[in-house]
């Protein structure tokens, strides 16, 4: 499950986590808020601009990430532009030491690759690359190179936030040459808006996160947020089970 940083303050967010993990979320992806997310849809936008307003967002993020970790495997997904205001070295042991297994930047630079991944490892953070579905077959090579814990597939070429139809066909194809390029797990989020279109993209990837449902009923009103990520959890267990079944 994906969970901006800082949109509510510290025990707000910890319940949130706690009822999340009851839930049925097997890991917690923490965003760490950017002035410009340009991957994000207008929930998520807002989503991080709340946060910036509120102030502290680096040590928000460090405190969800801990309550986060205390609960569930967690990794934080964010931007080059805050890697780059705070330093990619420092940054990368703060959240480790915060409990982070790893961190993902979006829009990592070519130039700046090698710099971020050896920041990553001597932290012992893994390095996950999100791939745009775009990437020639002559490019992956280079795309993936460096990367650890996991390739990450956008189950849609649009923003997060995407609420229309997926070409399942397109990423499961996607996913086939990834698999080619590394050996890395492969997982997938954006635009998997529904637990029936979470139930079609599972048995192509290794995981699926969850976003813009779960941000959606945590901005307007928490409380059903829970119920939210348990209808994605039971989807995407049952297809599991129904595949270890099979």
């Amino acid at each position: 499950m994906f969970i901006p940083a800082g949109v509510h303050q510290t025990d707000v967010q910890c319940r949130q986590l706690d009822h999340l993990a009851q839930s049925g979320a097997d890991l917690f992806e923490i965003g760490l808020p950017c002035a410009n997310p340009v991957l994000d849809g207008r929930l998520i936008r807002s989503a991080y601009h709340r946060a910036l307003f509120k102030g502290d967002v680096i040590d928000r993020t460090v405190r969800a990430v801990a309550h986060a970790a205390s609960l569930r495997p967690t990794v934080v997904m964010t931007y080059w532009e805050p890697v780059r205001c705070h330093g990619p070295e420092h940054l990368a042991r703060l959240l480790a030491d915060a409990g982070a297994a790893g961190m993902m930047v979006v829009d990592l630079p070519r130039e700046e690759t090698l710099r971020w991944h050896h920041a990553a490892y001597a932290a012992g953070l893994s390095a996950p690359r999100l791939v745009p579905r775009a990437t020639r077959d002559g490019d992956l090579p280079a795309t993936v190179d460096g990367a650890s814990g996991w390739l990450y597939a956008p189950a849609s070429t649009g923003p997060t936030g995407y609420q229309g139809p997926l070409d399942v066909t397109a990423l499961g194809a996607f996913t086939q040459r990834l698999r080619a390029a590394s050996p890395l797990p492969v997982v997938s989020g954006v635009g998997i808006s529904s637990p029936g279109l979470a139930a079609r993209v599972a048995p192509l990837v290794d995981a699926v996160v969850i976003g813009t449902p779960i941000v959606r009923a945590l901005l307007s009103d928490p409380a059903p947020a829970a119920a939210v990520a348990a209808s994605f959890a039971q989807a995407l267990h049952t297809r599991i089970g129904a595949a270890l079944d099979a």
